[in-house]
């Protein structure tokens, strides 16, 4: 039997038989971004996609096709940006922030209508949308019987990279550099580092990268791994216990009025929609300005 778990890569009676073993779906979530001269721009997606195939294997579960569209450009993302990537091209695949979410709560009807009993979002992403994911996956939970969780990748790497827990997440510096060198090594070129000192904004790059170590990365997937695996349990263990005597599958204009009635009205209240402070905001002729104040209602359109 082939050792596959990629969605994309299975046959019809490979998927079958992947589900009755273990009904769980794992959708990986990032964005290509600036993640330092030495890796490649899809870091965030291509980090969480890998520990979801190790975590699929080891666990069960049919991991779906990564999603490399995600949040940026936005609030307190255009101020990071401004300052860490400066007006270099950046090579993003940004979505506004209502989109994004939009796209994340018709994934999750697609899942529920096939029949999983549990999925797990993890987002190699991070910064506050993160936090929102969260705060939409609680609106849409009591709306579908299948049990949801979503996380970033760290947060199931509470050791970190010292195993203290004192690098726990970063931005293209020893954390996220081993993980994405551990997971993915064509993804990563130690030699393209700039030279110690140097100045420059880096590509977004943090000072910390210099300390990656492949080996540490390997350490910190496997925490991940283990992490994951009590998720699933207690996901599955959740759904058995509220097991419904009959599932229906959500239309889409169902799911369009849960959006409307539910979500919209919380999207003004998410970290990511938040407008930057006037006296933040990127200098007039900078790119990172354009998308940084948000018009009232846009989120309805």
């Amino acid at each position: 039997m082939r050792d596959e778990v990629r969605w994309e890569r299975m046959f019809p009676d490979e998927l079958e038989a992947a589900f009755a073993r273990r009904p769980v779906v794992w959708l990986p979530q990032g964005l290509c971004e600036p993640h330092g001269p030495q890796n490649t721009v899809g870091l965030d997606a291509l980090k969480a996609w890998g520990v979801c195939l190790a975590a699929a294997k080891k666990h069960g579960g049919i991991v779906c096709p990564p999603d490399f569209w995600h949040v940026h450009e936005t609030g307190a993302y255009a101020t990071w940006a401004s300052d860490n990537i400066g007006e270099a091209r950046p090579w993003m695949t940004a979505l506004p922030v209502w989109m994004h979410f939009k796209m994340v709560a018709y994934q999750i009807r697609a899942f529920d209508a096939l029949g999983f009993e549990a999925v797990i979002i993890v987002t190699g992403h991070y910064g506050p949308n993160w936090v929102d994911l969260r705060a939409l996956v609680g609106l849409l939970q009591p709306h579908f019987a299948m049990r949801i969780h979503s996380l970033p990748d760290f947060k199931a790497c509470p050791k970190g990279f010292d195993g203290e827990g004192k690098h726990v997440a970063d931005h293209a510096g020893v954390v996220e550099t081993s993980l994405l060198w551990a997971l993915r090594p064509e993804c990563v070129d130690m030699s393209r580092l700039p030279k110690e000192g140097e100045p420059g904004k880096h590509f977004a790059m943090s000072t910390s990268a210099r300390m990656a170590d492949r080996r540490v990365g390997e350490r910190m997937v496997a925490d991940e791994v283990a992490y994951l695996g009590e998720r699933v349990e207690e996901l599955l263990a959740e759904y058995a216990k509220n097991k419904p005597a009959e599932r229906r599958a959500i239309s889409f204009v169902e799911l369009e009025r849960i959006w409307k009635e539910v979500v919209v009205p919380a999207l003004p209240k998410m970290n990511c929609m938040k407008n930057v402070e006037a006296e933040k905001m990127p200098g007039e002729d900078s790119r990172w300005r354009l998308n940084c104040w948000m018009p009232e209602g846009i989120e309805k359109s």
